[in-house]
């Protein structure tokens, strides 16, 4: 596929604030007033752009749409602009439940010299709350499509396809504060003019390309090539992919220690602030669901062990997984350890276990096993999603977080 002449380029047209498709389409976005408007042309072949003739009605997965769907439909819950991305797009979260009340005496670090977290976290250390984010990199759409059912799931009972999901409205009871990001990386996410990709058999060339960008005749830029420069040239007319936001960082690696994008900066400042025990960072990149072990402070491996079993076993019983026995499944010795990126940075900015959690396409098999199991058919997918951010708040609700995971010292 990488070496097919393609002689038929569609050009996009992206401006902070509006994009267009060779002239035929036009989506509109919101943008924050003191952003200067910068026009970048990018060419991609027009077969990438495809999507399949008929789209569920559940996979809601655009900026526009995430947003009209949380101004319409979240009563319960609270929907807040957390911070502004480098393109100028509103990031909104929503929330449920009551915040920490009361501050602690001390940074995170100086809690952990003291010997107890508590000192950092404040009066209501005991309480639990969980986060979710997704769409970090703007070109997975899976990760967006479970937040957004999971907050209708919180809303309604009901998932989009009209499922109810008892184990989460159950898991959901025993925690004090829920904090759902359903798409971090805005201008990433723009900049893709799909809901849905074309599945194309165990193809993945499409996918990488839109995620991680290429050049106009269709080769990919790839992974972890991708990583190799950042902030990466946004000038076209090679397409730059979902990966970065409008400034060209991508923000799994940012410079958490320099100069941060205004992205990392929201989160970073969000978890100061609401100190969450449990962060599920959900991407796409993998043949079953997967969780990642992240670079953390070791103390946490022992939280994270149990939080994989948690997970990765329900999996399994619900045919998810590669092998369907939830004891091989559910076996941490089977996570991949992470390099350090912003679960790292998130971990040592506010002491949350934060993970990646790796899903399936849906435009491609991983390869003929994973196809075999139909792990890449829509509701399977969402199935997945759901069943993670189940398993992860069951998990936080009866482990009791980290005030218990790690007992401060004695006084």
């Amino acid at each position: 596929m990488r070496k097919t002449n393609i002689l038929i380029i569609k050009t996009i047209v992206i401006t902070v604030g509006l994009f267009f498709i060779s002239g035929t389409s036009y989506l509109s976005c919101q943008t924050s007033k003191n952003v200067t408007p910068v026009v970048h042309k990018y060419q991609i072949p027009p077969d990438y752009l495809n999507e399949p003739a008929s789209i569920p009605s559940f996979w809601i997965s655009t900026y526009d749409d995430v947003t009209n769907f949380l101004l319409a439909n979240v009563h319960k819950g609270k929907v807040e602009v957390i911070g502004t991305t480098a393109g100028g797009r509103p990031i909104r979260a929503v929330f449920y439940g009551k915040a920490r009340q009361g501050s602690g005496t001390t940074t995170f670090s100086g809690s952990l010299g003291f010997g107890d977290v508590a000192a950092f976290r404040g009066p209501d250390n005991d309480k639990t709350v969980y986060m979710g984010m997704a769409a970090v990199h703007g070109g997975e759409f899976e990760g967006i499509v479970g937040m957004v059912n999971l907050i209708s799931v919180l809303e309604t009972g009901k998932d989009l396809r009209g499922i109810e999901w008892p184990g989460i409205t159950d898991a959901v009871k025993k925690l004090d504060r829920l904090i759902l990001i359903p798409i971090v990386n805005a201008d990433g996410r723009v900049r893709i003019p799909l809901r849905m990709e074309l599945y194309r058999d165990t193809l993945l060339t499409v996918a990488e390309y839109l995620n991680t960008g290429g050049k106009p005749d269709g080769t990919i830029t790839g992974w972890p090539q991708i990583k190799e420069f950042i902030p990466m040239s946004m000038t076209g007319p090679g397409f730059p992919g979902g990966y970065p936001n409008d400034a060209g960082v991508n923000i799994q690696h940012d410079d958490f220690f320099g100069k941060r994008q205004p992205e990392t900066q929201a989160l970073f400042d969000l978890t100061v602030r609401e100190k969450p025990d449990l962060i599920l960072n959900m991407h796409t990149g993998a043949l079953f669901m997967r969780t990642d072990r992240p670079v953390c402070e070791p103390a946490l491996h022992d939280a994270f062990n149990t939080l994989f079993r948690y997970v990765h076993s329900e999996l399994a019983v619900k045919g998810l997984q590669e092998s369907g026995d939830p004891k091989i499944a559910g076996d941490p010795a089977l996570a991949t350890t992470g390099v350090f990126n912003i679960d790292g940075a998130l971990d040592f900015n506010c002491g949350a276990l934060s993970v990646v959690v790796e899903s399936p396409s849906h435009s491609f098999s991983g390869n003929r096993v994973s196809q075999k199991a139909k792990v890449e058919m829509p509701d399977n997918l969402l199935n997945a999603q759901l069943t993670c951010h189940q398993q992860a708040m069951k998990f936080l609700g009866e482990t009791g977080g980290r005030s218990k995971w790690l007992p401060g010292r004695k006084r």
